[in-house]
């Protein structure tokens, strides 16, 4: 996104955007050819742990180059996307809560406070992972709901409504966050998904009226 004007950032998101969801189809295809050549394997396979289709179908019907390029990529790609996301909630709690909280950093104490953090919130997702009973994908999923409940009505607002503001967005966030909470605990198979937003505002005071309901 690091480009020469806005048009140029643009066309670079649409762009990368198009072709994510073009790569994307590339597992899928191979997902569903495993059903046309092993389709016996590939049934008990759903019935147990549908995860394991395409990792059988590279074992058990490709050669050892194939296996070998798979697996790496694979690696490559967890570790690729787990130093990212670690990274980026680490670099934006340190910048946008520790800083401020703290006051003035210098550049080194800075770059050290962000190290802790690292540190601190790898211990956390590791404890999380190894107590957690659910798979990589519904814990990615779950991830993926803190930020639909907690940051879309911040975001939409924040662009496109002139009375945002600050106040409104924390309430926005913990309204959305606690009653997602509750629903999950309380209600999780309700007609009304958990994690599903529903948009309310609150007239008048300076708190800007965005309020997240689930």
């Amino acid at each position: 996104m690091s480009a020469k004007n806005e048009t140029t950032a643009v066309t670079g998101a649409v762009l990368g955007g198009t072709l994510y969801f073009s790569f994307a189809f590339i597992p899928i295809f191979l997902a569903y050819s495993a059903t046309l050549i092993d389709p016996a394997s590939v049934k008990a396979l759903i019935a147990n742990d549908p995860q394991h289709i395409l990792p059988d179908l590279i074992l058990n019907h490709t050669p050892v180059f194939a296996q070998v390029m798979f697996f790496g990529a694979l690696l490559s790609a967890i570790m690729s996307t787990a130093s990212g996301t670690l990274l980026a909630p680490s670099v934006t709690f340190t910048e946008n809560i520790l800083k401020p909280f703290i006051g003035h950093l210098s550049d080194r104490h800075l770059l050290l406070a962000m190290r802790a953090v690292v540190v601190v919130f790898t211990g956390i997702v590791t404890l999380y992972a190894l107590n957690a009973n659910a798979s990589i994908y519904h814990m990615v999923e779950n991830a993926y709901k803190v930020t639909l409940v907690a940051a879309f009505v911040p975001l939409l607002f924040g662009l496109y409504w002139k009375r945002a503001s600050t106040q409104g967005a924390l309430f926005a966030i913990v309204l959305g966050v606690s009653s997602w909470l509750l629903l999950e605990i309380f209600l999780p198979d309700g007609l009304w998904p958990p994690p599903a937003v529903r948009l309310a505002d609150e007239s008048g005071g300076d708190a800007g009226g965005v309020v997240a309901l689930s």
